[in-house]
């Protein structure tokens, strides 16, 4: 894929080095050092320069950026693909449950990544893939892509200043007697296993989640809640409502009762953000699956 931005200087970046100019776009280190390798990387009003270079006030500066491969070892495998929302730089999707976002030794050919290798594939594109909020493999719900060097870097900087805001809905055992509540616990390693985490004041590192009680069933014992977090450790909602005394209902995990849904109950329900290159804010919903319609 081949992704060109073009900006006009203001006066705003006058005497700004090229360098400078694109750090402060959000640019990345990697991004600049593949930008200069190009032949027509980087052109100031239309003749290649130097990142040193300084800008006045008028010039027009384009970057582009060429990929003629695609991921290794990721091959291209029909499968449903749920497309909410795709321009030149992001692609956001509706992930299925019992779907790994990427290849690993016994999912090979099932996966998120392979689904969007067919879906480019089919339209002889190269694809690099750049998955930005990953989820488990049972959570369904919104995820998003970088579809180019661009867009990839200045999101995953995004993720690391907590500019990208995400929302969860999950069905959780018991009725909460605190019906909003941060949980602030630190998630670490379970001892003896390679999978599972927990709670642990000694070794952990910072976790804290938000939540708020959406609606309860007396009968069912069990509670729709939203959730949103300050950090992104791993199976951190998971092991944060097993904590609380209110665990994920048909969490394999850490809660394995599936008679009334037989994966975890939890999907990424929505993501806002400012797009990473026009910088609009972006704003996109996944509906609750059928399976965690039933409260």
């Amino acid at each position: 894929m081949t992704r060109t931005l073009e900006y006009h200087i203001t006066e705003l970046y006058a005497n700004t080095p090229i360098g400078s100019f694109l750090k402060s776009m959000g640019f990345s280190r990697q991004c600049i050092i593949a930008l200069k390798k190009q032949e027509k990387g980087i052109l100031l009003n239309g003749i290649w320069a130097y990142v040193n270079t300084p800008l006045s006030a008028g010039d027009i500066l384009t970057l582009t950026l060429t990929e003629e491969v695609s991921s290794e070892k990721i091959p291209p495998v029909e499968l449903p693909l749920n497309i909410i929302y795709e321009d030149e730089d992001i692609l956001i999707l509706n992930k299925p449950a019992n779907m790994p976002i990427h290849p690993s030794l016994n999912n090979y050919e099932n996966t998120l990544a392979n689904a969007v290798a067919y879906y480019y594939a089919q339209q002889n594109l190269p694809f690099i893939f750049r998955c930005i909020n990953r989820l488990d493999r049972d959570t369904t719900g919104v995820t998003m892509l970088a579809k180019n060097p661009f867009s990839a870097g200045i999101l995953s900087e995004m993720v690391r200043n907590r500019e990208i805001h995400r929302e969860y809905v999950a069905i959780a055992e018991g009725i909460f007697e605190e019906k909003d509540g941060i949980i602030d616990a630190p998630i670490g390693r379970k001892e003896g296993s390679t999978i599972e985490r927990e709670v642990n004041f000694e070794t952990g590192e910072r976790a804290v989640t938000h939540y708020h009680v959406v609606k309860e069933n007396l009968k069912l014992n069990c509670s729709q809640i939203k959730l949103w977090l300050e950090t992104g450790r791993t199976h951190q909602i998971r092991v944060h409502m097993k904590y609380i005394g209110h665990a994920l209902l048909g969490d394999f995990l850490y809660n394995p009762d599936m008679r009334k849904i037989t994966r975890q109950a939890l999907h990424s329900h929505s993501l806002t953000f400012h797009h990473p290159i026009t910088k609009e804010k972006m704003h996109f919903v996944a509906p609750l699956p059928e399976d965690m319609n039933f409260l």
